[in-house]
């Protein structure tokens, strides 16, 4: 068995992983936006393709495998309805930017067409293959995936969070031979979510109560369900807008309860939330002051963010929730520089602060889990080279055979 490593190793982004046996596995195939949009590698024939969860970094170059082939899909509903919502949000931004598209509606809808869905611990024949789907604990739907044949397993973790979340109870526990695992934090750990929420959920009543806004940007798949549930929790909803992306994505996650730990927290969240519609209405009401706005884009790069950081009020506040890539507005922001928006320089005079409200495991969880599924050989993804490489030199003191590729590079085992 080959395993090839089409993008995702030795960085974040467009994961892509081949599995090379007597059927072609393709395990994700996604995009990497950092100040310009990255592609995995080119893809050899594919039997079959299994997106991990919906995130573009992870499903958003899915449609380019269905131009010169249509391989079996298989992940779980939520996965095939976020990726969508994602996939075609990402078309309309090319169009708006215009670049040359790299796939098209008609590859997307080829994609969807072949994707079958499953829910959690289905078994999956697929020739000689079993494939299952276990909670990652990520995001609603995210998965483990698990290759077995002969008796023999694979796992891929995907984007993984052992801890809990509001909506998520965090991922299931796997046994295998081979492990091939994300790596995002395997050098940092996170801080305290019970004290990082407290001081949050603070902040954001001493804002509204002075008169002020309270503006969370917040990734549409993901954040913005923990974060609509943890203001609900908090007795905060009242108060509260969402806007942009978030709606629809929070109105899909709804459709299937099964999928998250507390389906009712983030329903009664909605319903007493203010929705702000498509074409804007309410937005007036929610910048007068005294409220919360939850909204796309999480990094500050597009969706109605950007109009909300320049219409705020003196006593307003920023409130960034998730990781702000480089080249992003988000990590302008961080790092006190001038945003770009609609083409002109924006100093924003807000004061602003940053919460890791991360849905990834963070160091100890990361190795724990690799201890614990008991392979024999665990393969480092889904980090910078120092994150991948100290995991690789960790596990390896341990006496665990591991390894932490770079894009483009193969290994060969015995399954």
């Amino acid at each position: 068995m080959e395993i090839d490593f089409l993008g995702g190793a030795g960085e974040v982004g467009r994961s892509a992983i081949l599995i090379k046996d007597e059927k072609n596995i393709l395990l994700d195939y996604g995009i990497k936006i950092d100040g310009k949009t990255e592609y995995p590698l080119p893809a050899p024939r594919v039997d079959a393709y299994i997106p991990s969860h919906a995130h573009l970094d992870h499903s958003g170059f899915a449609p380019a495998l269905y131009k010169s082939g249509l391989p079996a899909a298989f992940g779980t509903e939520p996965t095939k309805q976020l990726a969508e919502l994602l996939i075609e949000d990402s078309i309309k931004l090319n169009k708006r930017k215009h670049e040359k598209p790299k796939f098209t509606r008609t590859g997307l809808n080829a994609f969807l067409n072949r994707y079958v869905s499953y829910p959690y611990k289905a078994d999956i024949s697929f020739g000689n293959y079993g494939i299952s789907l276990h909670d990652a604990g990520h995001i609603c739907g995210s998965s483990v995936v698990v290759i077995e044949k002969k008796g023999r397993r694979i796992a891929y973790t995907g984007d993984l969070k052992l801890s809990r979340q509001l909506l998520h109870n965090g991922a299931e526990q796997i046994k295998c031979d081979i492990l091939i695992t994300e790596s995002t934090y395997a050098i940092k750990e996170h801080p305290n979510r019970d004290e990082l929420v407290k001081s949050f959920i603070d902040s954001v009543r001493k804002t509204i109560e002075n008169g002020g806004i309270a503006l969370i940007p917040v990734f549409a798949v993901g954040r913005a369900q923990e974060v609509i549930a943890m203001l609900h929790r908090n007795g905060l909803s009242q108060h509260m807008f969402i806007d942009g992306m978030a709606r629809k994505a929070t109105a899909i996650v709804l459709e299937h309860p099964e999928f998250i730990s507390n389906p009712k927290l983030l329903a009664d969240g909605v319903t007493a939330a203010s929705i702000i519609d498509k074409k804007g209405f309410q937005r007036q009401n929610a910048l007068e002051g005294g409220s919360i706005i939850v909204t796309t884009a999480g990094m500050l790069n597009g969706g109605p963010v950007l109009d909300y950081i320049t219409r705020l009020n003196d006593r307003s506040m920023i409130f960034l929730t998730g990781y702000q890539a480089e080249h992003t507005n988000g990590r302008r922001l961080l790092d006190n520089m001038p945003l770009n928006i609609d083409g002109e320089s924006y100093y924003v005079r807000t004061p602003f602060a940053f919460y890791d409200f991360s849905a990834h495991a963070g160091q100890e969880d990361l190795y724990k889990f690799a201890r614990d599924s008991g392979a024999e050989k665990i393969i480092c993804v889904h980090g910078d080279g120092e994150s991948t490489t100290s995991f690789k030199d960790r596990l390896e003191m341990e006496g665990i055979e591991a390894y932490a590729p770079k894009v483009g590079e193969k290994l060969v085992f015995d399954f």
